[in-house]
């Protein structure tokens, strides 16, 4: 199925804006990691100087969309993401993603791509492996409930023990955290054609998921800028190491010309 010919479903509100900005310059989609939606980047709304507007990703199945069905290919997502993000395209726009979110919005970025429309400023990519490197990890989307709960503390620490300790709000999560690893598993990488917009990757040095040579691949996806930066951490670096992330963005746009950033405090 081309990425772009996915069957229509009823579309929920993709792009949530806590804090809509009308004096921005420049928009920032954030993609959040498997299992969850814009709430992963709740913290993010104050840490941005005031010329970019915080544009949050919210997927079916997560949070305000808990009714709707979560996809299971990216093949079906990244057209339906796509056709929402593209009528907020009315500035100049950067990508974050974390995790299965870096993928995302690479795939999306590739998608706006390919109907003619104007490209990322820069693109963030977060604790994902380089799209076109293959998955060194055993599968874990077909185990039981319990053994996949199992190997997600062991492999990423990634269930808050508030979710563990209750029940129902694991049943909750775990059908579309379930789906998040099966679009994941089942991704298979074509096109080799660099995307034009800039790359920068970030990682957790104790990450076991994802190694630096992992995010230096990246490289291979762009034909401008390419940067890594590992930081202390895991694979979910991500909420402690927030002020050296949203740094570290500030700097790259500022680099890009893409927004009005260099003076902003820190």
């Amino acid at each position: 199925m081309s990425i772009d010919h996915a069957p229509k479903r009823a579309q929920g509100t993709w792009i949530v804006r806590p804090k809509p900005n009308p004096d921005a310059t420049l928009r920032m989609f954030c993609f959040p990691h498997s299992g969850v939606g814009a709430s992963a980047y709740r913290t993010w709304l104050t840490a941005f100087p005031s010329d970019i507007d915080i544009c949050l990703v919210q997927p079916p199945g997560r949070e305000s969309r808990w009714g709707e069905p979560a996809f299971t290919r990216l093949e079906d997502l990244v057209p339906s993401a796509a056709e929402a993000i593209a009528s907020h395209l009315t500035l100049p726009y950067a990508f974050f993603g974390h995790s299965l979110g870096a993928l995302a919005s690479f795939e999306i970025a590739r998608c706006l791509r390919r109907r003619g429309l104007p490209g990322p400023a820069w693109l963030f990519a977060s604790s994902h492996r380089a799209p076109h490197l293959p998955n060194r990890h055993a599968e874990l989307h077909r185990l039981p409930d319990a053994e996949l709960v199992s190997e997600i503390r062991r492999q990423y620490d990634g269930i808050p023990q508030l979710v563990l300790d209750n029940p129902e709000l694991l049943a909750l999560m775990l059908p579309g955290l379930r789906a998040d690893l099966t679009v994941f598993e089942t991704y298979r990488y074509a096109d080799p054609t660099p995307l034009d917009c800039p790359i920068s990757a970030f990682g957790g040095r104790s990450d076991r998921r994802v190694t630096e040579a992992e995010l230096d691949g990246w490289r291979e996806r762009t034909r401008g800028r390419f940067r890594v930066r590992m930081m202390e951490g895991d694979h979910f670096y991500l909420q402690p190491q927030r002020d050296r992330i949203v740094a570290a963005i500030r700097d790259d746009l500022a680099l890009a010309g893409a927004a009005s950033v260099a003076a902003a405090t820190r």
